[in-house]
């Protein structure tokens, strides 16, 4: 199993960025891991958030292949503590023969297609986080999900 991290956008708050990436490059020690960036989508003056979305999501889908597993960071999705993350990590390792892509979006969230195409959704939080925010919160939980999974002794309960 290979695990993506696929969102909409750059970061581009330097230290933000920089921790970020010091998570990503822990991650293929454990798993191989992707870090996929896709370009923003130019909003027009008359552009809705509903086609945003619409634009975006299309960029997401187009990434997919038929067998990865979505799973959508989401405000409405199921919020897990982080050894309960590292046992749904630990599943799919077993039972997933293709990549896991954990997804997040743009500003105003994903469209109905990205919603009917995903397997699952997971909350972080039930605050709301700026969307660059959430991908240093996803990458550190998947580091720890990595080191919880092979008991080393980063995470205290």
């Amino acid at each position: 199993m290979k695990i993506r991290l696929t969102c909409i956008g750059r970061t581009t708050y330097k230290p933000l960025r920089e921790a970020i990436d010091r998570y990503a490059a822990r991650i293929p020690h454990y798993i191989p891991f992707e870090l996929r960036e896709l370009p923003d989508v130019k909003t027009t003056k008359g552009m809705t958030a509903e086609r945003q979305k619409e634009l975006e999501g299309r960029a997401l889908l187009d990434t997919l292949a038929p067998a990865d597993f979505l799973l959508l960071l989401d405000e409405r999705g199921r919020e897990l503590s982080s050894r309960e993350f590292a046992t749904f990590i630990s599943e799919k390792m077993i039972n997933l023969p293709s990549t896991l892509v954990l997804a997040i979006g743009g500003p105003y969230g994903f469209s109905p297609e990205v919603y009917a195409r995903a397997n699952q959704k997971l909350s972080l939080s039930r605050m709301t986080f700026p969307h660059e925010m959430v991908r240093l919160f996803i990458v550190e939980q998947i580091y720890r999900a990595m080191t919880i999974l092979r008991g080393e002794p980063y995470h205290h309960d």
